[in-house]
């Protein structure tokens, strides 16, 4: 079993951490247009957060229903999944579009945007708005592969998509090869060409006979309402978060601009310590789901703690360092001696939260993957605010600062943890229907 773990979770770590480098490159080449480029394109970056917190509806849907049908030996009924999963993310992407089409520079107005970050951000966000089809697309077969077991290919697919995204960067954005110099636009442009490569192979892959999953066309209405009633949870659940994480923005934004600096940079900083969270949690969502869908239920809850046992080493050694020298990746992103302090400590203190963290990460993810994300849902939105954004809040109002707020944090981190593990113990989830 454990080679089966690290065969999913490590692909799926890697995939995760070229996300987060494409992300940082595309910053690094659009930073140099500019302040007012970088914020646009910043800017965008978090409505897209939102976008993808509603593709859930589908992605996790289809996930728990594919990896469940992949265990019990029915391929053909999987590959159905993936048609109905299909047509919904066509159809989410239509009306996502349009709405982002059309009202995208009313976006940055509502976020207090000057005129130069409308007018940039309007058009590269309008562009993104055009090809959501391909981004949800994206969405749907690399969760739909990995809920069938397959981690490595998607790991190939976002390597030559990366390096494909990069080069037309330089190409669109400072115009050379014979191309106009496009500036942010040219970005996005990039960023939806990278993404229709990858629903190119993609589709070619799914349209192949004998591979571990395809395409069956046949939309069964069953399979479509267990999506939506799997997924909204999970949606849900992902919207309260991103909306919850800008709440909290917020509350540390007022500690002044140090604070604020030093935060995100601990935040880029914690992305590398999530890589492995992500990866395992990848592997216990499938395994979950495959193994109660083959009736292995002792299978399925042994994949989930051991997903869990690696994972808590793994961010644990990296919790270690963050704890004990955080300056020594803080320095790459800033010199400010009072940002540094401010970084410092907050790495600090999620340095001591890695190993709840990892359990939230992996159960979290053996939940969703047997399709009880009503479960995974409650407990995320019951932490999250009544032990982070209430008790943050009112250490501010008492005066406690920057570092009240980051204790509640690491507090809540360790409440949320032993949450999951005590839902994940008592094995209801295992008899969960979809």
């Amino acid at each position: 079993m454990k080679q089966r773990v690290l065969r999913l979770a490590i692909p799926a770590a890697l995939k995760h951490l070229l996300d987060i480098v494409q992300i940082l490159i595309d910053m690094l080449m659009v930073g140099a247009l500019g302040v007012a480029a970088l914020a646009a394109v910043g800017l965008s970056m978090q409505f897209l957060m939102v976008i993808q917190a509603l593709m859930s509806v589908y992605a996790i849907g289809s996930s728990a229903l594919i990896s469940r049908y992949i265990g019990s030996g029915r391929r053909n009924r999987a590959s159905a999944v993936v048609y109905v999963g299909m047509w919904v993310a066509l159809a989410g992407s239509l009306i996502v579009g349009g709405i982002g089409w059309i009202f995208s520079a009313d976006f940055f107005r509502w976020m207090g945007s000057s005129s130069d970050v409308v007018d940039l951000g309007s058009g590269y966000f309008g562009i993104l708005s055009l090809g959501m089809g391909l981004i949800f697309l994206d969405t749907l077969a690399y969760n739909a592969l990995s809920a069938a077991g397959d981690t490595r290919t998607s790991l190939a697919i976002k390597i030559f998509s990366a390096l494909l995204n990069g080069g037309l960067n330089y190409l669109f954005i400072f115009g050379h090869g014979g191309f106009e110099a496009m500036g942010v636009e040219g970005a996005a442009y990039a960023t939806v060409c990278a993404y229709g490569f990858n629903v190119v192979l993609y589709g070619w892959l799914l349209q192949r006979k004998g591979g571990v999953l395809d395409i069956y066309p046949i939309f069964t209405l069953g399979d479509f309402k267990k999506m939506i009633v799997i997924g909204t949870p999970a949606a849900v659940e992902r919207v309260v978060g991103v909306t919850s994480f800008l709440l909290f923005v917020m509350m540390i934004a007022s500690q002044g601009t140090e604070a604020l600096a030093g935060y995100q940079i601990g935040l880029r900083i914690e992305a590398l310590a999530f890589m492995p969270g992500f990866g395992f949690s990848v592997a216990a969502m499938v395994l979950a789901g495959q193994y109660i869908g083959a009736r292995q239920y002792d299978y399925a809850y042994a994949s989930g703690v051991l997903s869990t046992k690696i994972a808590m080493v793994f961010m644990g050694s990296v919790g270690i360092v963050l704890l004990i020298v955080p300056e020594l990746m803080i320095q790459f992103f800033t010199n400010d001696p009072e940002t540094m302090d401010q970084a410092a400590l907050y790495l600090r203190l999620v340095g001591i939260s890695q190993i709840p963290l990892a359990m939230t990460f992996v159960l979290s993810g053996a939940l969703r993957g047997a399709g009880a994300t009503k479960m995974s849902m409650q407990i995320s939105i019951g932490s999250l605010w009544l032990f982070r954004i209430i008790p943050s809040y009112l250490v501010l109002k008492s005066g406690g600062g920057i570092l009240g707020v980051y204790i509640a944090m690491t507090i809540e981190t360790f409440i949320k943890g032993w949450w999951f593990w005590k839902v994940y113990q008592q094995k209801k989830w295992l008899n969960h229907k979809v």
